[in-house]
């Protein structure tokens, strides 16, 4: 990552390492280079969203329940962030005494579609197991996206017993399947530099709300997630 970024600053392409870099650098480079996404993309047409099936729509967050909570706590893969100072272990051994304040705060949260901003930077830069647990509880309530085949078919990431691997083996099926049959095979591959860095929030709230039928109540925690105060 470190090379890269003296690299990509100095235009070599074999940049010794500089001693000078300090994060406030590389937050800088990434931010220079969304920026320069953006503005690339300014003059882009005005997004157009495809209304969300009749009778799709997910209106609120299903309050979750203790049992969930210790189900998805023990779940957890055993490995620790070394910035995390709450160890996955520690965790799993108190999950039943913490069991019911997690469900309260997390409830808390669904319910009002917020996530406040004090105790979002304790989430995020603290509890890192506790932020991963809210995000999977939120996933998991968006499954309606699936059973209302909101997704296409051939949609990878991040949806279960899908991943880069059948990605893969779905191209080379076709490839082979083109080349017996005599015909010719072309692969073109897209890498959208900063992808998800450079999607617009409002846009993705408006896309959430028409296309997917998520609530008020749901763009409304999303919202307050993606914020940054």
């Amino acid at each position: 990552m470190w090379s890269k970024l003296v690299d990509a600053q100095s235009g070599q392409g074999k940049t010794p390492l500089s001693s000078d870099i300090d994060a406030s650098a590389l937050d800088q480079f990434f931010d220079d280079k969304v920026a320069g996404v953006l503005a690339a993309t300014a003059r882009a047409d005005e997004p157009r969203f495809t209304p969300a099936p009749v009778r799709c729509e997910l209106c609120l967050f299903t309050p979750v329940t203790q049992i969930e909570i210790i189900e998805m706590v023990l779940a957890v893969p055993d490995k620790q962030c070394l910035s995390d100072p709450l160890p996955t272990w520690l965790l799993k051994k108190s999950v039943n005494v913490l069991a019911l304040f997690l469900c309260w705060l997390f409830c808390w949260y669904l319910k009002h579609g917020i996530v406040l901003s004090s105790m979002k930077s304790y989430i995020m830069l603290i509890l890192l197991v506790l932020s991963k647990l809210l995000k999977r509880l939120v996933s998991k309530q968006l499954v309606h996206l699936l059973e209302n085949d909101l997704f296409p078919d051939l949609y990878s990431a991040y949806r279960s017993n899908h991943s880069t691997e059948t990605a893969v083996l779905k191209v080379l099926s076709d490839i082979l399947l083109a080349l017996d049959s005599g015909k010719l095979a072309l692969l073109s591959l897209l890498d959208l530099s900063a992808a998800f860095d450079s999607v617009d929030h409002d846009t993705l709230l408006q896309r959430l709300q028409t296309s997917y039928g998520l609530g008020r109540n749901i763009i409304s925690w999303f919202a307050s997630y993606l914020s940054t105060c």
